[in-house]
């Protein structure tokens, strides 16, 4: 890693006013200790509010901007690849900001990267099964989990049997072209998964509240294990 990349890297892990060794960011950068001292006495040198000691600890005064890191090529790739399947599999909403991101990314990145970005070689292409009502539906709940809102859906289970279900909406999950929603089902008073494309309706009612037991986290506490997820296999795990 490049010196001056590395003052960028360390500057952004000292971000979030949380006290830092210096120990854990030598761990990070995957460099000695000595180097993170020299790094640091550097960038305090040249106005970057960092307070701290050796032995002690370090912090950055929140309020501090600096320019992005540049992105390398891999690290583009990456992000190339995650915004064409958002483009590909997302909501409508969520495919524009996954196009308008990507112009971004070829704005603020140097020529050679940007070139890089475009001969990524790696697509992601829409089936005929996503239709428009499918993207607009991916929206509604994506929204209504951002804005904690209530839904009341109808659903049609694995037999074809419909029932009517009002829930809190938690997460989506994409399995590789199905996504499900994670949710709190008030019927079943415990969390469910809805395969999306088995919703034939979902209107969005008002606020909710959220208890600790009823969260994404107490979800994936209970549900998952988040080293393979044995305990939650795609959607087969969806009701």
């Amino acid at each position: 890693m490049r010196r001056a990349d590395r003052l960028y890297r360390l500057t952004d892990l000292l971000r979030g006013g949380k006290l830092t060794t210096a120990r854990r960011l030598a761990d990070r950068l995957e460099v000695s200790e000595r180097t993170i001292y020299r790094d640091i006495a550097d960038l305090m040198a040249s106005g970057v509010p960092i307070e701290g000691e050796a032995g002690v600890g370090y912090v950055m005064q929140p309020g501090f901007n600096v320019p992005p890191l540049m992105f390398d090529r891999s690290e583009v790739a990456a992000l190339v690849t995650g915004a064409r399947l958002v483009e590909a599999w997302g909501g409508a909403a969520m495919a524009r900001a996954a196009s308008e991101a990507l112009l971004k990314i070829a704005a603020v990145v140097p020529e050679d990267i940007a070139r890089a970005a475009d001969s990524t070689a790696i697509q992601a292409f829409r089936t005929p099964d996503l239709v428009a009502a499918d993207r607009e539906q991916l929206d509604l709940l994506d929204a209504a989990i951002h804005d904690r809102t209530g839904l009341s859906l109808r659903y049609t289970d694995e037999a074809g049997a419909e029932t009517a279900r009002h829930v809190r909406p938690l997460g989506l999950v994409f399995w590789g072209k199905v996504w499900t929603l994670i949710a709190w089902c008030d019927l079943r008073d415990d969390f469910r998964m809805f395969r999306v494309d088995r919703i034939t309706s979902a209107i969005a009612e008002g606020p909710i509240s959220l208890a600790k037991h009823q969260t994404l986290a107490a979800f994936y506490a209970r549900e998952v294990d988040c080293e393979d997820m044995r305990h939650l296999t795609g959607p087969r795990g969806a009701v």
